[in-house]
């Protein structure tokens, strides 16, 4: 019996059980007195042949901004977490890593660059995820690529939100992407996705597997199109069966269609997961990871997301496999998920085969699933066995139906080439989730007779048994202790390269870089009309980003801006309280005081639509710098323009507390020279 702390084990069976438990247990394997109820067999046995490929588990950067606040961690910290994300035999381990391709749009948590802002330009030094790639590659080489928009900026839907009108300029978007990621960064593009959440197009789906195809050669890799196809009858009627060369589908559960079934292409669900990253929510990944092979043949999952790196009142937070959202102190936490991928990561390579339902894949006789793979060679094994139970599993979507585990004791056996396969050692890993204990004990080979052995399973616990002599629970030192936003921060950034995002600066609509003006860094709002958007946020035609704690109640915010006289946007603000992010952006309440250089005028309102109007009026305004300040105490706000008291007024009730934020009142360009942010 183990202490009541929650319990992973390892161990090594050449031969290696990996035991991730959510709850205290009792871990034991015997050799006598083995069940004669066959119900409770298990054979893994590849005498009829194997199942399908196994091709990775990965997670998603991106989809949107979620890996934002990543970028300007300390390095020492940031080296650590991207070390547990990808870094082979020390933690998830991942075999995939799908990022988006910017589109100047909100796709869930904040907008990411465009490499092409405009038709006239290309610049692929925006954004982070070339960065994050880089450092997937450093430390992972064989890790494959995957690309993917959400949505595409404004001048490719010609005035609609249509990205196919021209479908050839849309495909050109699209393969220069990929060709900067190789020109650039020497990144090789594996995988790029047609669309996310958008119907496909039949057209613009053979063009771009057209172009992709003239644009490979030995020096770019070969890039395979692929597109998320929930029916494949959709695929069928439109012609494009030649182009999609696998099938993908996100959050499919347990369920899959005979078409998908029967189609001889593989299966992936290319986006899962998105769950709090508790122990429920490691349960949900554990669980999706095994059915998806079990129920669905799904031969490659896809987390989103891959970290929770991004304020945490946005929605969706702790999302991610682990959470990173506190650069300013360091403090980061590796969740569950980050372990539950290990079992299989780090024990059964990309290109290992299943073996087939009912010798080796299937369910558990009292509730859970197990899963096994072996080489090319068939030398080596690994099984992965789960047992959550409903509760301990349930992920955000779909809806999981209930279902009972029981614990449970099986015979484990081993037949066709695996039936001589020996079991050398043992190592268990115990840990609570934070801190795990290797212990070394008994030689293992004796629990194995004849190929054969039982083991107990309680509830809520992942197994690894694999002849892989190796796999490890990485750790790097604690990190620093949690701490809030600060309650004072000045950036004129100045220390940021050109077109660089600035650090905090969370942009929820638009797209904002540095820029170099007139000898000065300044901070651009670059979107010039409202971009082919994935979700409704841009509707509101205004641009935002936000910055510090969501439970700031009293809060100021100053800037030096200028809009400039060519593409210049309508009006320039700052805001306090400001209440929501994401795709309901657009309905942000909160203080907002908004300047119109054109006419001279200025608003106060209480929400970003400029609906609620609490007080107006005029100010001078003139061509070049001006500065406004924004000052909110528990019940009043007053405000600043060029350093004269503009109002002072009494605040509505709601909201109470939010994010400060700076932006614009309509797309086009605005020069952000700095901020100060203040809050007590």
């Amino acid at each position: 019996m183990v202490s009541s702390h929650t319990v992973t084990a390892v161990v090594f069976l050449h031969c290696l059980v990996f035991v991730f438990a959510l709850k205290s247990k009792v871990l034991y394997f015997k050799v006598s007195d083995f069940l004669k109820d066959e119900q409770n067999t298990l054979s893994f046995d590849d005498s009829n042949g194997l199942g399908r490929v196994f091709e990775g588990i990965g997670a998603i950067s991106g989809g949107g901004a979620t890996s934002k606040l990543l970028v300007n961690y300390p390095k020492t910290q940031r080296d650590e977490i991207l070390d547990y994300l990808f870094k082979p035999g020390f933690g998830a381990s991942l075999q995939i890593f799908k990022v988006e391709i910017g589109g100047d749009i909100q796709s869930t948590d904040g907008t990411e660059a465009s490499h092409m802002h405009n038709s006239w330009e290309e610049n692929y030094h925006r954004g982070y995820e070339w960065w994050l790639m880089q450092e997937a590659k450093k430390r992972n080489p064989d890790i494959k690529l995957y690309c993917l928009p959400w949505g595409f900026p404004g001048w490719l839907g010609k005035g609609t939100q249509n990205p196919y009108i021209d479908p050839v300029q849309t495909a050109n978007y699209v393969v220069n992407w990929i060709k900067g990621a190789k020109y650039v960064y020497n990144l090789t593009i594996d995988y790029v996705g047609v669309s996310c959440n958008v119907a496909l197009n039949r057209e613009f789906s053979l063009l771009l597997r057209m172009m992709v195809m003239n644009n490979n050669n030995d020096e770019n890799g070969a890039v395979v199109v692929v597109a998320v196809v929930d029916d494949v009858a959709v695929v069928v009627s439109l012609v494009v069966v030649a182009v999609v060369l696998l099938l993908l589908a996100h959050y499919p559960g347990t369920k899959s269609t005979n078409e998908a079934q029967q189609s001889n292409k593989p299966l992936w669900a290319s986006e899962d997961y998105s769950t709090f990253n508790d122990e429920v929510g490691g349960g949900c990944w554990a669980r999706c990871l095994s059915s998806l092979s079990v129920s669905v043949l799904h031969a490659r999952t896809i987390s989103w997301n891959l970290i929770g790196s991004y304020y945490p009142s946005l929605p969706f937070p702790r999302n991610g496999l682990m959470t990173a959202m506190e650069p300013w102190s360091g403090h980061y936490v590796v969740s569950t998920p980050i372990w539950v991928s290990a079992h299989t990561t780090q024990f059964v390579p990309v290109g290992w085969t299943y073996l087939q339902h009912n010798h080796g894949v299937g369910k558990l006789p009292k509730g859970g699933s197990y899963v096994s793979l072996t080489n090319e060679a068939k030398d080596h094994l690994t099984i992965v066995i789960e047992t959550m139970t409903h509760d301990h599993s349930i992920c955000v979507r779909p809806e999981l139906d209930p279902y009972q585990v029981s614990p449970q004791t099986v015979t484990i056996s081993l037949q066709g080439s695996f039936v001589s396969m020996g079991i050398v050692n043992i190592m268990i890993l115990i840990s609570d989730l934070v801190i795990f204990y290797n212990v070394h004990t008994i030689m293992f080979k004796e629990l194995f007779t004849n190929g054969q052995a039982q083991l107990y399973i309680g509830l809520d616990e992942v197994y690894t048994l694999t002849t892989i002599n190796r796999g490890k629970k990485g750790t790097h030192p604690k990190p620093e202790g949690s701490a809030p936003f600060p309650s004072y921060i000045k950036d004129d950034f100045s220390a940021y390269e050109e077109n660089q995002e600035p650090f905090y600066l969370a942009p929820q609509i638009g797209s904002y870089e540095v820029r170099k003006v007139g000898g000065h860094s300044v901070v651009r709002q670059t979107v010039l009309q409202r971009p082919v958007y994935w979700c409704p946020a841009e509707t509101a035609d205004k641009t935002i980003s936000i910055i510090g704690s969501y439970n700031w109640t009293q809060t100021n915010i100053s800037v030096e801006f200028e809009v400039p006289a060519v593409n210049g946007t309508d009006g320039v603000f700052v805001a306090a309280r400001v209440d929501r992010g994401g795709c309901d952006t657009s309905n942000a309440q909160g203080v907002f005081f908004f300047v119109f250089p054109t006419t001279g005028k200025f608003m106060v309102t209480n929400d970003l639509a400029r609906s609620k109007v609490l007080h107006q009026g005029s100010v001078p305004m003139g061509p070049g710098k001006h500065q406004m300040s924004l000052g909110v105490t528990e019940s009043t706000a007053e405000g600043y323009y060029d350093l004269k008291q503009t109002f002072s007024i009494d605040l509505p009730a709601t909201p109470t507390n939010g994010w400060a934020a700076l932006g614009t009142d309509s797309f086009g360009l605005a020069d952000f020279y700095s901020y100060t942010l203040r809050s007590s």
